[in-house]
């Protein structure tokens, strides 16, 4: 197989990070893949919720060798790179190349840098003071972050749907309340949209708080009910917490809290958008290695017309959503600094992000469903990769965001914004001419539409979108 670091010197005029990339592929593929697989094989992880001494302490029973294979992300710069180097490229790289081998691993990574650049951009100075320096460590001492936004309700609507509470306490909150898709439990800290009471209802009620996995007393923050039983990405523990008042610290002003929550989400899309492409590239890869050496009809199944085109048209639009994926890494290299009221530039990352979370991740299950085809009955066993690729791609469309909030979050953005013409005009110089005006025609006819067949329609717009900004957006 050709490997992540040869399909990304393809891409890239400049691999990030060369020599770490190259010592840590040389890792998973000399150890990483073995404990992958053990992770996966070992199923949902359980739950200790007493020691002996029958105190509570909700302990997350990991396969060994899963914390080895989980340091390896933090010790390489997934979290500190972008904080401590300004190289948020090195840190997507490294994390492309997790999820070729992982996809489930680099969400406790992901959720972790989620969680460090709210407190390094709107902390005050003793909370960045207490709980910033844990989280960019480089050894085993790291703390890990995590992001819990979903409640019973759902995660999209989280206005009407977060009912968590945040009761004023000193200098800081107490929260009370529910969350009910809580990723990378265990984490030392935890981003947390609640209402501060008295705040008004919807999502402009929000805020964000830093909540600590333990008091300072040093007993449990809050309670682990349950463990999810999930299709895939066991490599991070999914489940349920309860807030019986929490220590909570607000982060940035409360006022301004739907922000910094959607700031938190977007950091996630990108990564959810890495994940997907180096999902795609791993099923690629793992269908044409089979097909090269299956025999069927006398030859090889690479040698078969269909196949080969196959196989062919899959490398393209791996390209095509590498290309989507890496707009949105190089557009919040350029703005994530920019607090409210954000400039168009920020609204045109708002959109390519959407749009490549969205695209990004259905591509990946497509591929994943094409490679498990390819090789047929072999496909649907445990006992080969294939169909872990395909239970794992099916989570990727769901995390933070469906694709259908990814394609309203989109018209949004567009409608509201007009980021949509940002986007035109940086693919002008590669486009013809008449293509571009087709499609400036195109979106505003269709932004002309009354509100609810915009919505009930939007499937006609965002798709080729995507497909077509991944297609001829530059490096």
């Amino acid at each position: 197989m050709n490997g992540p670091i040869a399909f990304l010197r393809t891409q890239l005029d400049e691999l990030p990070c060369e020599e770490t990339m190259q010592e840590y592929q040389a890792w998973w593929e000399t150890t990483g893949r073995a404990l992958s697989e053990t992770v996966d094989r070992a199923g949902t992880p359980w739950l200790r919720m007493y020691n002996r001494q029958g105190e509570r302490i909700d302990e997350i029973v990991m396969p060994a060798g899963y914390r080895e294979m989980l340091l390896q992300g933090y010790r390489h710069g997934i979290v500190w790179r972008p904080l401590e180097e300004g190289d948020w490229h090195a840190s997507f790289a490294l994390g492309y190349l997790t999820a070729y081998y992982d996809p489930g691993l680099y969400c406790p990574h992901t959720v972790s840098l989620s969680t460090a650049v709210p407190l390094a951009k709107y902390g005050d100075a003793l909370l960045k003071e207490r709980y910033l320096p844990p989280l960019l460590k480089r050894d085993e001492t790291v703390w890990q972050g995590a992001t819990w936004m979903t409640e019973i309700g759902g995660g999209s609507d989280l206005g009407a749907n977060v009912r968590t509470l945040a009761l004023p306490d000193g200098d800081r909150y107490r929260l009370r309340g529910e969350k009910y898709f809580c990723s990378n439990l265990g984490a030392e800290l935890a981003v947390v949209a609640a209402r501060p009471q008295g705040a008004p209802d919807g999502i402009r009620g929000l805020a964000l708080f830093l909540v600590p996995r333990w008091r300072e007393d040093g007993t449990l923050n809050y309670l682990t009910r349950r463990i999810k039983d999930k299709i895939g990405t066991r490599s991070v523990p999914t489940g349920e917490v309860e807030f019986t008042d929490s220590e909570a610290y607000p982060i940035g002003n409360p006022e301004m809290g739907v922000y910094l929550i959607l700031e938190v989400l977007n950091i996630s899309r990108v990564a959810n958008s890495i994940g997907s492409v180096a999902l795609l590239q791993r099923a690629i890869d793992e269908a044409e290695s089979f097909a090269c050496h299956r025999i069927a009809f006398g030859k090889p199944l690479i040698e078969q017309p269909l196949i080969r085109r196959q196989v062919e048209a899959w490398r393209r639009r791996l390209e095509d959503a590498f290309t989507l994926a890496w707009a949105s890494v190089n557009l919040l290299a350029e703005v994530w600094a920019q607090t409210p009221p954000y400039s168009p530039r920020y609204h045109l990352f708002r959109l390519m992000t959407h749009l490549a979370k969205y695209w990004t991740a259905e591509q990946a299950v497509q591929g994943a469903k094409w490679c498990m085809e390819v090789h047929g009955g072999l496909g649907v066993l445990a006992e080969f990769p294939v169909e872990r690729l395909l239970r794992e791609a099916m989570i990727l469309p769901i995390w933070e965001g469906s694709s259908h909030r990814q394609m309203l979050d989109a018209l949004e953005v567009m409608q509201k914004r007009g980021a949509h013409r940002l986007l035109l005009e940086r693919v002008q110089p590669f486009v013809n001419p008449l293509e571009l005006d087709e499609w400036e025609k195109r979106i505003e006819s269709y932004l002309q539409l009354p509100p609810e067949e915009q919505e009930a329609r939007i499937e006609e717009l965002i798709p080729p979108l995507a497909e077509w900004a991944g297609a001829n957006l530059p490096l």
